[in-house]
């Protein structure tokens, strides 16, 4: 990289990171402000509400950076081309597609950083966070295990697997007791959903009764047990796309196959994130059609209006395309990359246009 590669590189990059700080602020604002109908629920405080805002901001940064990529590059390139810095280099013989390339290589460089947090520092900090806030309005609950959840309810102990890639899905072991020790019966079941509150459906149930001298074993399609415990703790085990990492979505996603159950929803999350971390690359890029065009005699405000309006709409347009093919039966790759795609197409058309 020569000096000019690096002032525009750097340029991105320096805009970007103020973008996030703003975004990440008023995101961890809203997430605390929703935080506070709960507190006072259990031992739930408001540090603790604190502390669940916080451990969140690596999910925030994981939604917001390609938002933020594209304000940063916005205002960044916009403030060189409002001091006429790029027309000057643009007059000395730079091309538009070689003032990309630094360009394109901070978007990379952010691209990258999205797909560590995705990875190594959102989903298991956001998963603590929720078992952190359950556990503590769920007062009466006794709560243990990190490879399964367990919970105890009086006589109930209740086992659900977790969503951790290289366990078992789905399942759930009811374990009722006689007194302090006595085992009563073990239930086993392949899901368990909530039917509505106080009671909760085991579907595909095997049960073993240990009565005096003898041990019943009886399977039925579905029975129904009754907890004072809300669906609160369900989604603890239960497997949210959103809280994984691509290898956690892809081992689930074999996992499903297996037992010839739905993968779309996992499918269309699994394509759209990928989608989304290279989005990052193709939203920075986005930039220069508008810095060299509409947007270069603007202000940083207007500039930055342009920037969100544009992320959101982006936003707007992923999610309905998502759930469209989650509606429609349609195929994930398609679903997950069309949106990125397009957007892609559109910004190689308007550079080549780009005087």
């Amino acid at each position: 990289m020569n000096t000019l590669d690096r002032y525009f590189y750097r340029t991105v990059m320096l805009y970007t990171l103020l973008a996030m700080a703003v975004l990440l602020t008023l995101g961890g604002l809203f997430l605390f402000i929703s935080e506070q109908g709960d507190i006072g629920v259990g031992s739930y405080s408001a540090s603790d509400a604190f502390l669940f805002t916080l451990l969140n901001m690596p999910q925030q940064a994981f939604e917001l950076l390609p938002i933020g990529a594209l304000i940063g590059a916005l205002m960044g390139l916009g403030n060189l081309a409002a001091a006429s810095e790029l027309v000057v280099t643009r007059a000395s013989g730079v091309s538009i597609w070689r003032v990309a390339w630094p360009v394109g290589l901070a978007g990379a460089t952010l691209a990258l950083a999205m797909y560590l947090i995705g990875e190594y520092a959102a989903p298991p900090l956001a998963q603590f966070a929720q078992t952190e806030k359950t556990t503590s309005r769920l007062a009466d609950v006794s709560f243990a295990g990190r490879s399964s959840a367990w919970i105890k309810e009086g006589n109930l102990i209740l086992r659900l697997r977790t969503g951790e890639v290289g366990q078992v899905f789905g399942g759930a072991a009811l374990f009722v007791l006689d007194g302090p020790t006595r085992l009563r019966s073990i239930q086993t079941a392949e899901r368990i959903s909530v039917a509505d509150p106080g009671r909760w459906i085991l579907q595909h149930v095997a049960t073993t009764r240990f009565e005096s001298g003898h041990v019943d074993a009886t399977r039925a399609d579905h029975t129904t047990i009754r907890s004072t415990i809300n669906s609160d703790f369900l989604g603890l085990a239960a497997t949210d796309p959103g809280l994984l990492t691509l290898r956690g979505l892809s081992g689930y996603i074999e996992h499903l196959r297996r037992n010839h159950l739905e993968t779309s929803l996992y499918e269309i999350d699994f394509w759209s994130r990928i989608a989304r971390i290279v989005a990052v690359v193709i939203v920075t890029l986005l930039s220069l059609p508008f810095v060299f065009g509409p947007l270069r005699t603007t202000g940083a405000g207007t500039r930055t209006v342009i920037g969100v309006l544009l992320g959101v709409v982006f936003f707007l347009i992923t999610r309905t395309v998502e759930n469209g093919g989650v509606l429609f039966g349609l195929n994930p790759l398609l679903v997950g990359w069309l949106p990125t795609v397009v957007i892609g197409l559109g910004t190689c058309v308007a550079i080549s246009r780009t005087r």
